[in-house]
């Protein structure tokens, strides 16, 4: 058999693409396709823009159902789920369902985990699975919080909140359900990119949202830190949104 060196085939793969780069190539030679050299002019800003007005809405799916994500932060959840490998997700707001499957799907992988979805009506939700565990009605429902404590005793949990945006409730999210977040996993606050853009832009609000609750949270929660390295690609919905709570539990694997 054929000794394959894979470290230097690795090296001599990337050094295609990085052994004549410069910055002065990087700013002013054209791509070699017109039709993408004008796409790839979009700056970060607008892509993000575009992306709402015409992608997420209408166009973003899991197998088949509308999943109102980004596709760059639904692979950090795949990328939680496994390093975490909750026994419990708790998903707040589950719109078409499209998410639900998404999560019910990676739990489906890994061969374990029940998924609790929160969501206070379900006129368009279209999703049944036996990982599945459904509350309709709001997050703020002592009775809803009190069977979803239930459900995460001494469990690991990990807390995806995708509802309700205005900072009150959000707030109020992450005051009720941080709790049940175990050490080393996260409570992910999605969607604070609209405390970033302006009211009328197609993603600003016009009231504070997520990650305002999110800084007023952090203050009054050490026990949580920022995780920096899941907006890796920029291109996040959840600026300050993957709040990783301190400490490590092992999981078992």
């Amino acid at each position: 058999m054929k000794y394959i060196d894979k470290k230097n085939t690795l090296k001599k793969y990337w050094n295609r693409f990085l052994g004549r780069f410069s910055d002065k190539a990087l700013s002013e030679k054209p791509l070699r396709r017109k039709s993408y050299h004008e796409k790839y002019e979009m700056t970060l800003r607008e892509w993000l823009i575009y992306h709402q007005k015409e992608i997420v809405i209408r166009q973003v799916f899991w197998m088949g159902k509308p999943a109102f994500k980004n596709p760059l932060d639904a692979w950090i959840y795949q990328e939680i789920i496994y390093e975490v490998q909750p026994e419990v997700i708790i998903e707040i707001g589950s719109g078409y369902g499209g998410s639900t499957k998404y999560f019910a799907n990676l739990l489906d992988i890994l061969g374990k985990g029940r998924l609790i979805s929160i969501d206070i009506e379900r006129s368009v939700y279209d999703f049944e699975h036996e990982r599945v565990t459904a509350f309709t009605g709001s997050s703020s429902d002592p009775e809803i919080i009190s069977q979803v404590g239930e459900l995460c005793r001494e469990k690991t949990v990990l807390v995806i909140q995708d509802g309700d945006h205005s900072k009150a409730q959000t707030l109020e999210d992450l005051e009720n359900y941080s709790k049940f977040v175990s050490p080393g996993s996260y409570f992910i606050m999605e969607d604070g990119i609209v405390d970033l853009f302006h009211h009328g832009d197609c993603l600003g609000f016009e009231e504070d949202g997520p990650l305002a609750a999110v800084e007023e949270f952090l203050s009054s929660h050490p026990e949580f830190e920022v995780d920096e390295t899941r907006e890796r690609y920029i291109l996040t919905y959840n600026p300050r949104g993957f709040l990783k709570r301190k400490g490590y539990r092992f999981p078992d694997k």
